[in-house]
């Protein structure tokens, strides 16, 4: 009983160490705001194009 209680608080002690080691090896998003004028984003291909007129 004392080894399963043991367990758990090491597994609960070090999860947010885990989850937070994860969350800061993720690329930061490129945005619309970094496109130079006159393009658009295209969130399907990650980069700046020009707009398509139709």
């Amino acid at each position: 009983m004392k080894l399963k209680i043991t367990l758990a608080a090491l597994a609960l002690s070090i999860s947010p160490a885990i989850a937070s080691a994860m969350c800061s090896s993720t690329k930061m998003d490129q945005t619309a705001s970094i496109c130079a004028e006159g393009q658009v984003w295209d969130a399907a291909t990650s980069v700046c194009v020009e707009p398509v007129s139709s």
